[in-house]
């Protein structure tokens, strides 16, 4: 019988990482990477975690469950038509706080459980929080009165993931953290070299457990594990650290590296931004002050079209003025103003990507809904969406004409060159992070009729996430959520890598 790997997902958000490894199946149908238990503490990514724990129960998932994510049921109403399969979703995921003797307790008494098995072979995946570690994070904790990194429990919970490690001693792990890890310090002493150190010991011995590369080595420390996602078919440039490792015995079967074929494949083509969402219905944004109706709306970008379009002539924009001038007669001609929010499924261009994300059962698209932005904001979004499409790239705070630069202290300081970013139709968009529940600036839809920024099931679908993946919480969890998550077809390749490596056990 071909091996199965029990899966501990740690630090699971919504489930990204588990999405892709509980994909992945032998010849006969079951699971390589049975998840066994998922571990998340927010409340809202849990309730999504959950829910896609319950999706994988069936072979192929009920009526019930689509008509949930429409909206046209309620939860309770979807848990009393299938209470089994819930009950074994409940068992799957633990809402606790990793690191918290509380959460100690609850997983060491599970773990002891799955392990009653001699034969049973684990997998570890998970991915630490990342605030501490990131630049974004590092520069924030600076203007902190009193900030010392020692005392930061963030830089210290990748512990939690070591002592699970050592406690049950998978055949792989998997770890994923940000870029910035490798140039954290704390004490003056890096992290990752500490990281890295506790990772080989974990079974006890120093080489307890070897740690490979999981792409072609190049200059950089640590280069065989920073992962580019847009080289692997990801219609996004998330660059991130993942470390895998192999149990000492494991490795010791597999052939040197490199060359011995254990390694992602790059993908022959880049998948854009136009190949992944350019077929989702038109949305107008909302208007967060003054009460917001179509007409209103219709008004206001009007104007916000006209008045960055005379901006650029001033400025000799002239190729931009005139995008921007059609971009007005489009909207005066149209007889009916976009809606907020859609649930029509649409296609996706890209067949890799529709194979991966399209599901013909879905009765609505979810999560598909604009939010609200100021009304001095959406000259700014129409200036850089036509930038944009005329130029090629996102506009710099350099390439903004004097009359439409926000009344902000830093606009000029050189600290925020991109303050206002635009994902362009014809590349990979920039990372997906939680800082898209802020404000939207960072993720500005490339059409300059819409005015807005991307959707969470935009944003969803640039992260790889399946069309029948449903986020619960309110709009801002649920951008968190996406933008905090690895994505799930990324996570599939890396499955398939670890898989090939482990066949050495079946």
């Amino acid at each position: 019988m071909k091996s199965k790997f029990k899966t501990i997902d740690l630090f699971a958000g919504p489930g990204g990482l588990a999405e892709g490894f509980s994909t992945l199946r032998h010849d006969d149908g079951s699971r390589i990477f049975p998840i066994a238990i998922s571990v998340e503490k927010e409340p809202s990514a849990f309730a999504t975690l959950r829910l896609r724990a319950f999706f994988r129960q069936f072979g192929e998932p009920p009526r019930g469950y689509y008509e949930y994510i429409a909206g046209r049921i309620t939860r309770d109403d979807l848990i009393a038509l299938h209470p089994a399969e819930w009950r074994e979703a409940v068992h799957e995921t633990e809402m606790l706080e990793l690191g918290t003797p509380e959460a100690k307790a609850i997983i060491d008494k599970r773990l002891n459980q799955l392990s009653d098995d001699s034969n049973t072979e684990f997998v570890v995946i998970g991915g630490p929080p990342c605030q501490a570690y990131s630049l974004v994070g590092r520069a924030r904790n600076r203007g902190i009165a009193d900030y010392e990194a020692e005392k930061d429990h963030r830089h210290f919970l990748y512990q939690e993931y070591i002592r699970i490690l050592e406690k049950i001693r998978p055949a792989a792990f998997v770890m994923e953290n940000v870029k910035g890890m490798l140039s954290a310090k704390v004490g003056g002493k890096s992290i990752i070299d500490q990281v890295l150190n506790d990772l080989r010991a974990a079974g006890g011995a120093h080489d307890s457990y070897a740690l490979l590369p999981l792409v072609e080595e190049g200059r950089g420390r640590l280069s065989g594990n920073l992962i580019r996602s847009e080289d692997f078919g990801i219609p996004q440039c998330r660059h991130r650290i993942i470390i895998l490792g192999l149990r000492k015995d494991v490795a010791a079967r597999v052939p040197p590296l490199p060359g011995s074929g254990y390694l992602l494949t790059s993908s022959s083509r880049s998948v854009t931004v136009r190949d992944t969402i350019a077929d989702m219905p038109e949305l107008r944004s909302g208007l967060s002050k003054g009460g917001d109706s179509d007409e209103r709306w219709k008004s206001a970008a009007i104007y916000a079209a006209k008045l960055a379009a005379s901006a650029c002539r001033k400025e000799r924009h002239s190729k931009v003025a005139r995008r921007l001038r059609t971009v007005v007669k489009e909207l005066r001609a149209s007889d009916e103003v976009p809606p907020r929010s859609s649930s029509q499924i649409t296609s996706i261009r890209d067949n890799g990507l529709a194979s991966w994300m399209a599901d013909g059962r879905m009765i609505d698209m979810p999560n598909h809904e604009s939010r609200g932005h100021m009304e001095s904001d959406l000259a700014r979004y129409a200036f850089a969406s036509a930038f944009a499409e005329v130029e090629g790239h996102s506009p710099k705070v350099t390439d903004f004409p004097a009359d439409l630069a926000p009344a902000h202290q830093n606009w000029n300081s050189g600290k925020f060159a991109d303050r206002f970013r635009v994902q362009c139709w014809d590349r990979p968009s920039t990372t997906v992070t939680s800082h898209i529940s802020k404000d939207g600036h960072y993720f500005i839809h490339p059409d300059p009729r819409q005015c807005r920024s991307l959707t969470v099931r935009e944003a969803a679908r640039l992260q790889t996430f399946p069309d029948n993946y449903f986020f619960e919480g309110n709009r801002t969890q649920q951008y968190v959520q996406v933008g905090n998550a690895v994505p799930p077809l990324l996570a599939r390749e890396i499955a398939e890598v670890v898989a090939k490596l482990l066949r050495s056990l079946d």
